[in-house]
């Protein structure tokens, strides 16, 4: 997959991440998207690191999907933990 790939990949799966983690973000829409690029980043290189699945060429494998998803997750858990109460 080429860079833009990885950017709608990431795209999507800090969407997906935000639905499955609803509430209220610190950063809005614009930084869930960007946690949403680095979560397919990191959920790359963990599947292909720890995982020793590497990372498909392939824009629709199942496994590339769920381990850019899983990245967003955590990194936006993270982030609504590290500046969560900053809006109140």
């Amino acid at each position: 997959m080429g860079f833009i790939s990885w950017i709608v990949l990431g795209l999507i799966a800090g969407a997906i991440a935000k639905f499955l983690l609803p509430g209220r973000d610190p950063g809005g829409l614009f930084v869930t998207t960007l946690i949403g690029i680095a979560g397919s980043f990191v959920g790359g290189w963990i599947a292909s690191t720890w995982l020793h699945r590497p990372v498909a060429k392939d824009f629709f494998d199942l496994a590339t999907w769920v381990s850019a998803i899983g990245g967003a997750l955590v990194l936006l858990i993270a982030y609504r933990l590290l500046f969560g109460n900053s809006r109140d």
